[in-house]
């Protein structure tokens, strides 16, 4: 896996091109078709800083939970259509914020 911090500007051109929505996101994932490889995921730093703030959380947590949420797209995990699959997820992202918190790794 890749992981790519960027810019909110970089990030917009990204989802532009691979999601025909011109705007910036805080995370995109890029899964890929190989046995080494699970995918990219690409962080917006920019974003991270301002949810941190908004969310009442460090920019380390905020940027970890970004990669969390990347990192369970590559896996499969989707929220997109809502329902019990974001459900599922967004449980799947709280438990393991909560097992790096618990490490003392954030």
């Amino acid at each position: 896996m890749s992981i790519l911090l960027t810019t909110d500007e970089e990030i917009r051109e990204l989802n532009s091109r691979y999601r025909d929505k011109d705007r910036a996101t805080d995370v995109l994932s890029f899964p890929m078709d190989d046995d080494l490889l699970m995918g990219d995921v690409v962080i917006s730093i920019e974003r991270a800083i301002f949810q941190a703030g908004e969310y009442g959380f460090s920019e380390d947590e905020e940027t970890a939970r970004l990669l969390i949420h990347g990192t369970l797209h590559l896996l499969g995990y989707d929220h997109e259509n809502g329902g019990r699959q974001a459900a599922k997820m967004k449980r799947k992202e709280d438990e393991l914020m909560a097992a790096l918190k618990a490490g003392a790794l954030i």
